[in-house]
């Protein structure tokens, strides 16, 4: 089964030192070794941010984690197309206000990726498919 991480999962899967549980740190492992881990490209802005504010402390310069990061061998960079575009509209009045999170929820919905995220709002959404590890 193939996955969408928020980016707080990719975050907390690949930094060490934080919140993930190992059983799902092992199981974020074993789908990359199948090539069946997903992330919308916004997280690459999102991950930038965090780390520029202090939110993310990462072991080694910026650039070279976010290559290593997004290799083929960990995630699929999924690309904001028109596709997850045009989803955005169809995602409920009143969904999660914060714009990256409406396009992660968005590239879930029209991509057809479970979503990996610990955001209250999004879990308690019943337009997205939350992935369960």
């Amino acid at each position: 089964m193939s996955v969408l991480l928020d980016t707080h999962a990719w975050l907390w899967w690949l930094v060490p030192g934080n919140q993930l549980p190992r059983r799902v740190r092992d199981r974020l492992d074993e789908l990359a070794s199948r090539s069946e881990v997903y992330l919308s490209a916004i997280s690459l802005w999102e991950a930038q941010m965090a780390v520029s504010r202090g939110r993310v402390e990462l072991s080694q310069p910026f650039a070279q984690w976010i290559v290593e990061a997004t290799d083929p061998s960990l995630v699929k960079l999924v690309p904001l197309d028109v596709e997850v575009v045009i989803a955005l509209g169809e995602l409920p009045a009143g969904f999660h206000g914060d714009p990256a999170d409406r396009l992660i929820a968005s590239t879930s919905r029209c991509k057809r990726l479970p979503l990996a995220t610990w955001d209250k709002a999004l879990r308690r959404s019943r337009s997205i498919e939350i992935w369960r590890p």
